[in-house]
């Protein structure tokens, strides 16, 4: 509900060094905000009631644009714990996975292919979504009914999309002509009720329920071309890409000319082989000839959380794939089996895939092996005189339930790469993968991460640059009008912090999910003091003021002039 006491009344929030969003330095002001919007920024300003920001930078709310909220919105309005680090706009639905359009029949296959791809629990999918809706004008239509604490945006998603249209063939096949025509209306209409853009996934990570790759992954150039121009049509909103063999890095730059739309693209991140070199190559390439593709980086390391029953890092390996639909079981004799384990050992070998960095692959929890955890594998394999896989394996087998779990470092721990990539032109923040993953990582601390050790500790950027990049880039890029900006006029979502201290606190296992459903969280994070949402404060000093308070508004984007 809105919080209609507070109409009419203002707020100012005094002494604080506001920082606009526009990447020009900040200034000591005032701000005062009233019925939803900021109405002035000046000194001596009074109002109805008055927030010493004295020492604390007052900024816009931060925009994640690279969320999975698109089911947890509706047991969690608050869309924890992103409201803890300052965000007051989401964009969910990326790589495609959205939970509309759906027909009832293919309920069931959505939520398993986001407990693959995701590690989204059916039962806390099936428990907290309504299910009330079938379209995605209806999805955004329920959102809208429940409310939100937070601003909330969502792409159509290309793999609900496709089952949509295709059932059961939305694996296995390309499209024909007519359902490539019916998926672009589609696309069309979920525009014109609000989406934020077209979202897909083509990433070798991306495998469903049965092991197979997922359905936008089956999607030929035809197919892509013809939804990415049917966003194109409305003079509106975004691509997402989660990149692989379908539409490379190098085929957007040469798509999003003839679309007319930004592309922004998952994502751009260090890697051991530097591989982020060739790529920024590119895309400095593309920016030179006036292309809009914006690649995703992020300050933070990808790494998972996983145990060896849903190793999801390990699953690009199609000899892991294979074991997904199995019982655990099957999956015990297969890490017993000697050939099975020269058939994983090879694909490696081949090259078609990237082998696991086995000195960053760290032992958590071992309740059979206590001594080893905290261990890397590859020296705990030097011990055992034993290659580093088997060693897994055998560490794996000692667990009655196969629930080694084990922290995977994939990317993005090379500080100078990625103080590269922060200063890159065009690149935007991205990849917090808030709502997903979610018993393996929880990034959606990065705004205070960014703020906090990039910023002040490693001075990689400026807190103006910083706040630029978490705001007016993310609200210009998809078309939010009036948002990512502090100015009088826009709509007042504002963050109140302080620099000193800011930083993303710690990170702890809970179940508080729809059927007891367990996740990683981070709801203290220090030095963030006040949280407004279209002009009403959700959240002080790491508290949620009023559970029942819902001031976000769907957000979508405008026509591009």
């Amino acid at each position: 509900m809105w919080d209609t006491d507070r109409m009419g009344k203002s707020t100012v929030i005094k002494n604080g060094l506001v920082i606009d969003g526009t990447g020009s330095p900040g200034r000591p002001a005032d701000v005062r905000l009233e019925d939803g919007r900021i109405t002035d920024i000046g000194a001596n300003l009074d109002g109805d009631a008055v927030i010493d920001a004295s020492g604390r930078v007052v900024a816009p709310g931060f925009i994640d644009i690279h969320t999975h909220y698109d089911a947890q919105v509706f047991w969690d309005p608050a869309l924890t714990p992103s409201c803890f680090h300052g965000v007051t706009t989401v964009v969910a639905g990326n790589c495609g996975f959205t939970i509309a359009p759906t027909r009832a029949a293919d309920r069931d296959l959505i939520a398993r292919t986001m407990e693959k791809v995701e590690d989204m629990d059916p039962a806390t999918l099936n428990a907290g979504i309504p299910w009330e809706f079938e379209t995605f004008g209806e999805y955004l239509d329920s959102i809208r009914r429940r409310g939100s604490l937070l601003n909330f945006a969502a792409y159509i998603g290309h793999t609900a999309l496709r089952i949509f249209v295709m059932g059961d063939e939305a694996v296995g096949r390309v499209a024909t002509d007519d359902e490539v025509a019916r998926m672009a209306d589609i696309v069309r209409q979920a525009m014109n009720d609000g989406a934020a853009g077209f979202a897909s996934s083509f990433a070798v990570t991306h495998r469903g329920a049965d092991g197979q790759p997922i359905p936008s992954r089956w999607a030929d150039r035809r197919e892509i071309d013809a939804l990415c121009t049917a966003v194109g049509d409305t003079g509106r909103g975004v691509i997402g890409v989660n990149g692989g063999e379908n539409l490379s890095l190098p085929d957007c730059y040469e798509l999003q000319p003839r679309i007319g739309v930004p592309i922004t693209y998952t994502a751009l991140l260090t890697t051991s082989q530097g591989t982020h070199l060739k790529a920024a190559e590119i895309h400095r390439a593309g920016v030179a000839r006036g292309v809009e593709v914006w690649p995703q980086v992020s300050c933070r390391p990808l790494s998972f959380s996983q145990t060896m029953v849903e190793p999801f890092t390990l699953n690009i390996n199609p000899v892991f794939a294979e074991l997904m639909p199995l019982s655990i079981d099957q999956r015990r004799a297969a890490y017993l089996d000697p050939a099975w384990r020269t058939r994983a050992v090879d694909f490696w070998a081949s090259g078609q895939v990237l082998s696991p960095r086995w000195d960053a692959f760290e032992i958590m929890e071992a309740p059979s092996s206590p001594h080893v955890v905290g261990r890397r594998v590859a020296p705990l394999a030097e011990e055992m005189g034993v290659l580093p896989f088997d060693a897994l394996m055998d560490l794996t087998l000692r667990e009655p339930d196969l629930k080694l779990r084990v922290k995977a470092l994939l990317a993005n721990d090379d500080v100078d790469g990625i103080t590269a990539l922060l200063n890159t032109e065009q690149c935007t923040l991205g990849l917090s993968d808030a709502g997903a993953h979610v018993g393996q990582l929880c990034d959606a601390v990065l705004p205070t991460d960014l703020l906090g050790s990039w910023v002040r500790e490693r001075k990689a950027i400026t807190l103006e640059q910083a706040i630029n990049k978490l705001t007016k880039v993310q609200a210009d890029l998809f078309g939010f009008a009036d948002r990512g900006v502090l100015r009088p006029g826009a709509f007042a979502d504002v963050v109140v912090f302080d620099p000193a201290t800011v930083s993303p606190g710690p990170t702890t296992r809970v179940r508080d999910f729809p059927a007891d459903g367990e996740r990683l969280t981070a709801s203290q994070p220090t030095g963030m003091h006040h949280l407004f949402v279209n002009g009403v404060e959700v959240v002080r000093d790491g508290r949620i003021l009023d559970e029942e308070l819902r001031p976000g508004h769907l957000v979508s984007p405008v026509v591009r002039a």
